[in-house]
């Protein structure tokens, strides 16, 4: 039995000894009676030094957690500590930073008598700092690319390095990269010029350079000399005396009063596209960058860049899709006897608007406007194509359901030509339209729908007009298009407006639009005023949808500026034709018009006799010019042609062309109408 004894006594020996994890032994009054190795290697202090010290103050050398309270706790509770993880320094000379697996239980002899604590301590530091650059790398790897905006990309990288790799991050981006220009590959020109995208920071400190202002990096610090091989910079531990500090004195000082001691420097850049530079640092964490800390925050960068490549080339294809829009848009809008307009337009993420005020035959006007959904060049030019086919198609003075029936033909053979959607003839863009004409003259308001918003419809004193409109599709969705038509007051109020203005950075669409009517609404006041209402309106919300507006307020032509004479198929009514329209002209004053317009009137009067069907009418419009148009009842449209040497006719319309400063045909439900346009005398 003593050899037994004594073999037992020598196995447990051997393994407090030779255990590779630290061993302690506490008494009832929490002193160390025993500690092997292990546990004095952690304190860098051999084990004689050790048996003697109590708890306080071996903890003080390597554990910030209370030793002593939560050994009293396990001593008084008998609720055994299982791997508790506590941070604390290597040993108790160093200042390392290091992290402990702490087991604490209670010993008992055989009769339950308590003895003292059981200590078992594990330096896990390698294990735990592998364990948070997994989680870091996990959370970058959730959290960047969330977005495709090059300062929220920046950002989202500062909030996953701070503070579990750094105490601050800043990330400086090249401006080009805002602006969506092309961006330099290989090496960065030391003179170019960068944008403070996100600095971020455990606690409040001054920043060196204000968010969003530009700034050139100096030569031949850890920042430009990055950016010039494209390769990373450790500066383990940041000496007062750094030879580089003369470059930068201003980022230097800063650095200084932070108390910043160690620093890594690693570029942005997405296989040879230089994007910006990214500099992590400490000055609260005692610990220095290490290697590890570099290849970390190498992958950090590698990800951040490859989204902020993203979001630059979506920056480049808005910022070429818009300037493109804004060019095929109105740059002026035509002023018009009929009615005084406004625009408002707010640029989006989402589709492209369009809008037209068109002037007609008739002193009558045209307003079209129409959304293409989708983003990027393509909506853009979809939108160009669409806009200069309304403008032809209202060139022939259409009927708004005429009108939007030709334009759904148009539309559909456009994706057919662009393919389509997906290898089918769906059209690539889902597109909707509103057309609308109205006559000063009548005070008759026409308008049809593509799948575009009703119109707002305002009579003078703010009250709404309910139209009762059929929506109709959009176009490419097989046409069936309808017409009505209103009634409007002199100064009626016609809002056109996109779907944007519904949602308005909500998302959601709204049903109807009562706030806008409501600002709309009130009377008296001016169409920039409204537009610039509406416009602080959507100040607060994030519009991800192009915005547009389009306000018109109504006019009426004086009653004194339109003559109007019935028309016989007697061929003597030419004569009379002439008579009327001279003394017209002398009472307004146009005599200098007179025989030009009795040359008009004799052409257009006559082919209506020997071609058209009574009743015939022939009316005279002084407006910003002097219209003369011919109707009657026939549905024949005449056709121009040029007469040789040896025809007796067939030089009427060509004469009529060439005096005028443009004419044509439009119809009406029965009939046509033959107009000629000149200019007024200055």
């Amino acid at each position: 039995m003593p050899e037994a004894g004594e073999t037992e006594r020598v196995l447990l020996e051997a393994l407090f000894a030779g255990a590779p994890v630290g061993f302690l032994l506490l008494d009832t009054q929490l002193r160390v009676v025993r500690c092997n190795q292990a546990a004095a290697d952690m304190r860098g202090l051999p084990e004689g030094d050790v048996m003697s010290r109590v708890p306080p103050e071996f903890a003080s050398g390597f554990m910030r957690d209370d030793l002593r309270d939560l050994a009293a706790s396990v001593l008084e509770t008998g609720s055994p500590v299982l791997n508790r993880l506590v941070r604390g320094h290597a040993s108790a000379d160093s200042t390392a930073e290091a992290t402990f697996s702490v087991t604490l239980f209670r010993l008992h002899d055989s009769t339950g008598r308590v003895l003292g604590l059981a200590g078992l301590v594990e330096d896990v530091s390698l294990r735990e700092a592998a364990v948070t650059r997994l989680a870091i790398l996990d959370k970058a790897f959730r959290r960047i690319g969330g977005t495709l905006d090059v300062t929220g990309t920046a950002w989202e990288l500062a909030e996953v390095a701070v503070p579990d790799l750094a105490d601050g991050v800043i990330v400086d981006v090249l401006d080009d990269a805002y602006r969506g220009r092309r961006l330099p590959t290989g090496s960065l020109d030391p003179n170019s010029v960068l944008r403070r995208a996100a600095h971020r920071s455990v606690d409040d400190t001054d920043h060196t350079v204000d968010l969003g202002a530009l700034f050139a990096l100096p030569s031949h610090t850890p920042y430009s000399r990055s950016l010039a091989d494209l390769r990373p910079r450790l500066v383990a531990h940041l000496d007062a005396d750094e030879p580089w500090f003369a470059a930068d004195p201003e980022r230097t000082r800063r650095a200084v009063e932070r108390g910043v001691h160690s620093l890594l420097v690693t570029p942005l850049k997405a296989q040879d596209t230089v994007l910006g530079v990214a500099v992590y640092y400490r000055h609260r964490r005692p610990a220095a960058f290490g290697p590890d800390d570099l290849r970390l925050a190498e992958e950090l960068a590698s990800r951040t860049a490859l989204h902020l490549d993203k979001a630059h080339s979506y920056r480049r294809e808005r910022t070429i899709a818009q300037t493109l829009q804004r060019y095929l848009r109105p740059s002026a809008r035509p002023e018009t006897s009929a009615v005084e307009t406004a625009v408002l337009h707010v640029e989006g993420d989402e589709g492209a608007d369009w809008f037209d005020v068109i002037p007609l035959s008739g002193a009558r006007v045209a307003l079209t406007a129409g959304t293409v959904a989708g983003r990027g060049i393509e909506a853009a030019a979809a939108m160009g194509q669409l806009r200069a086919a309304v403008q032809t198609l209202a060139a022939q003075d259409m009927a708004p359901d005429e009108l939007l029936t030709g334009l759904d033909d148009a539309f559909v053979r456009l994706g057919q030509d662009t393919g389509g959607a997906g290898g089918t003839d769906e059209p690539p863009h889902p597109t909707t339209c509103l057309y609308l004409v109205y006559d000063p003259v009548s005070s008759e308001c026409t308008v049809s729908l593509a799948g575009y918003p009703e119109p707002i419809l305002l009579a003078p004193d703010g009250s709404g007009i309910a139209p009762d409109l059929p929506p109709g599709p959009a176009l490419g969705r097989g046409g069936g298009y309808e017409s009505v038509t209103l009634k409007l007051d002199p100064g009626s109020l016609i809002g056109l407006y996109s779907r944007g203005l519904l949602t308005h950075g909500s998302g959601v669409e709204e049903a109807g639009s009562p706030d806008l009517a409501s600002i709309l609404g009130r009377a008296g006041v001016d169409l920039a005023q409204l537009c610039d209402d509406v416009a602080y309106r959507l100040a607060s919300d994030t519009t991800r949808d192009d915005v547009s507006l389009l306000l018109a307020r109504t006019r009426v032509l004086d009653p004194d500026n339109v003559a109007v004479w019935p028309l016989s198929e007697d061929p003597r009514e030419v004569a009379r034709a002439r008579a009327l329209c001279a003394a017209q002209l002398t009472a307004w004053g146009l005599d200098g018009l007179a025989d030009t317009t009795e040359l008009i009137v004799s052409e257009l009067v006559t082919n209506a006799i020997r071609y058209g069907t009574p009743p015939m009418t022939l009316r005279l419009l002084f407006d910003r010019e002097l219209l003369c148009e011919v109707s009657d009842s026939s549905s024949t449209t005449p056709h121009m042609r040029l007469a040789t040497d040896t025809d007796e006719g067939g030089r009427g319309l060509f004469l009529v062309m060439h005096v005028s400063s443009r004419w044509g045909t439009r119809f009406a439900a029965r009939g046509k109408t033959i107009w000629s346009a000149q200019e007024l005398p200055p």
